[in-house]
């Protein structure tokens, strides 16, 4: 189950409570409004109980600054929903400075952890939340 489009795709882990979220190019507000739910309908079934996220940001391009606050109030929603770990993949220091902001807006920089490489993020993932019991 998951959702995708040109600017992002969103596959759940069932098993492992784990959503993969991939994002491409530069949003405007409206993609990154659409992306909001589509994300909390496919991560129904993972509703009610601790989630993780793992995102790939590195086709990412910086946004508009409206899609800071919507994307913040995405951070928001998932922390006041259970997001019990949230991992960013992102290689590009513009983009980097944006999601800080993200994380400010939504109250995640505790829990929102950033990598240069797929690797690292998933080892991550793997040490912090799939060995880890729930």
């Amino acid at each position: 189950m998951g959702s995708w489009s040109l600017e992002y795709s969103i596959d759940v882990d069932e098993d492992n409570s784990v959503i993969h979220v991939k994002i491409h190019g530069q949003w405007k507000i409206d993609t990154a409004k659409r992306y909001h739910e589509d994300f909390k309908h496919d991560m129904e079934p993972l509703f009610g109980r601790p989630w993780a996220k793992l995102v790939d940001l590195t086709n990412w391009k910086t946004s508009r600054d409206e899609v800071t606050g919507v994307i913040g109030r995405h951070m928001a929603w998932s922390k006041a929903n259970n997001i019990g770990l949230s991992i960013y993949i992102i290689d590009n220091p513009s983009t980097f400075r944006q999601l800080n902001e993200m994380f400010v807006k939504g109250g995640t920089k505790s829990l929102s952890h950033t990598f240069r490489t797929t690797a690292e993020a998933k080892k991550f993932l793997k040490e912090n939340w799939l060995d880890k019991p729930r």
